[in-house]
C-alpha cells in the first residue's frame, strides 16, 4: 500500500491511497511537491504528518478507512492485521497503535 502526495488538478497537490491490496509494503511516495506541501496535504487529508524528509507518521485508522472499502482481496483484513503486527514488532507502530512510521520515497512517474 502506498500513500501518494502528488500534483493534482490545477497543480494543487493531493493525497491518495493506492495499491490497497498490496499489504506487503507501506510507504509514503512524494511526487513533485515540497516537504511543506506534502506536510500540509497529509494533514488536510487526515492521513498523517511528515516527520522529516525521510519519515512520515500515518494515522492507522484513517489509512484503514481509506483503503478497506476499495480492497478486492477477501483476505484483506487478515493481511492488514499482519501488516500492523509486523509494524509493531519492528517498532514502527506508536505505543497506542494509533500511528505508524513509514519511509518517504520518490513517486517518480506518479
Amino acid at each position: 500500500m502506498i500513500v501518494e502526495v502528488i500534483g493534482g488538478a490545477e497543480e494543487r497537490p493531493e493525497a491518495r491511497v493506492v495499491d490497497v491490496d498490496d499489504l506487503g509494503r507501506l510507504h509514503l511516495a512524494l511526487g513533485e511537491v515540497t516537504d511543506e506541501e506534502a506536510a500540509e496535504v497529509l494533514e488536510r487529508a487526515g492521513l498523517g504528518r511528515l516527520q522529516d524528509g525521510e519519515t512520515a507518521v500515518l494515522d492507522v485508522a484513517a489509512l484503514h478507512a481509506a483503503a478497506q472499502p476499495r480492497a478486492k482481496d477477501p483476505e484483506w483484513q487478515a493481511q492488514w492485521d499482519r501488516m500492523i503486527a509486523g509494524a509493531r514488532s519492528q517498532g514502527w507502530l506508536s505505543e497506542d497503535g494509533a500511528t505508524v512510521k513509514v519511509h518517504v520515497e520518490s513517486a517518480a512517474g506518479a
